[in-house]
């Protein structure tokens, strides 16, 4: 049931996803389709999808340089339980290497819009092929479900967020059951709530306020309440969970969450950290682990990456869009 996922800026792991990013700007492409747009309009589905193409020519290539302008300075990302900046993404992806054949494509787009600064674009990919770092290669996934936030900046669009998970069937036997070894979960905070940690970052002050509303969407998710889990959300929402299952707007997730996919007696989330995106969007990962099962297999033990979004509404953080990845 559980193979590893990664985050783009450093692709290697066992069953790899890959991912890559390129050009500088939004504007790019209205440029190209010689249209001028209004620094306050939406970006389209079309525009986002070819620039998430070209990003994946430039990580190809391992073209570091391409990413210095396309990430946001709030750049979020984890890997193996460790939270990396955009220091650390660039610096990644200059040493990547891929080999990857012709006919690849970036396929069933699907756009969220968080706020008007701000959206997630959600999309398939067919590479194949393999990527070397550091000396070690690795093949691609056939399929894989990868998503982005995209926030605004002056008048360009720049990515916070970005990761893929290999699609795969939930009542699968597993090709591999890596655990999570104790201790080994380095995705931590200098904030005092959050713990030690061996790769530091600097928790913002929202931290704590979107841990309460992740464990409490989290509980309502264990206990299938969908009347709570409303509640708590925004109007529009999606999520891709840890098997590269994508559901793509509210009635889909909350159908998703109340199933009997999983069902859990108890979870702990761990090693929070808080990202002010915006005044009305942060970004909190965290360490999830659970006791139960998921696809009738058991996931105890299991350390699970959580990707949360949130937009403030009226005041109060509601979850927006999720992206979860087996550690």
């Amino acid at each position: 049931m559980i193979r590893k996922s990664v985050y783009w800026p450093f692709v290697l792991s066992a069953a790899v996803a890959f991912s890559a990013w390129a050009a500088p700007a939004y504007i790019a492409a209205a440029e190209n389709a010689h249209v001028t747009k209004p620094v306050d309009a939406a970006p389209t589905t079309d525009a986002l999808l070819a620039l998430e193409k070209q990003a994946h020519e430039a990580y190809i290539r391992g073209d570091g340089k391409f990413f210095e302008n396309l990430l946001s300075d709030k750049w979020v990302a984890q890997q193996g339980g460790i939270r990396r900046s955009k220091a650390d993404a660039v610096k990644g992806i200059s040493g990547v290497r891929c080999e990857v054949g012709p006919g690849w494509a970036l396929s069933e787009p699907r756009m969220l819009k968080i706020d008007k600064d701000a959206y997630v674009l959600s999309y398939e990919s067919n590479l194949r092929g393999s990527c070397t770092e550091n000396g070690k290669t690795e093949k691609l996934p056939d399929r894989a479900r990868a998503a982005t936030v995209w926030v605004r900046n002056g008048d360009r669009w720049q990515a916070v967020f970005h990761g893929e998970n290999p699609i795969i069937d939930p009542s699968a036997p597993p090709s591999s059951d890596k655990k999570a070894e104790p201790g080994a979960d380095a995705h931590t905070a200098t904030d005092t709530n959050t713990g030690a940690s061996a790769h530091n970052v600097t928790a913002d002050p929202i931290t704590g306020a979107l841990m309460a509303a992740e464990n409490a969407v989290s509980d309502a998710w264990r206990r299938h309440d969908a009347k709570t889990i409303n509640e708590l959300t925004a109007n529009d929402i999606a999520f891709v969970d840890i098997y590269g299952t994508f559901t793509a707007n509210k009635p889909a997730t909350v159908k998703a969450w109340t199933s009997t996919l999983c069902n859990v007696s108890s979870f702990t989330l761990t090693n929070g950290v808080g990202t002010s995106v915006s005044p009305t969007v942060g970004i909190v990962t965290v360490t999830g682990s659970y006791v139960g099962t998921c696809g009738g297999q058991d996931i105890s033990g299991q350390k699970i990456a959580e990707n949360s979004v949130y937009v403030k509404v009226g005041g109060v953080w509601k979850w927006v869009f999720a992206f979860n990845s087996p550690m």
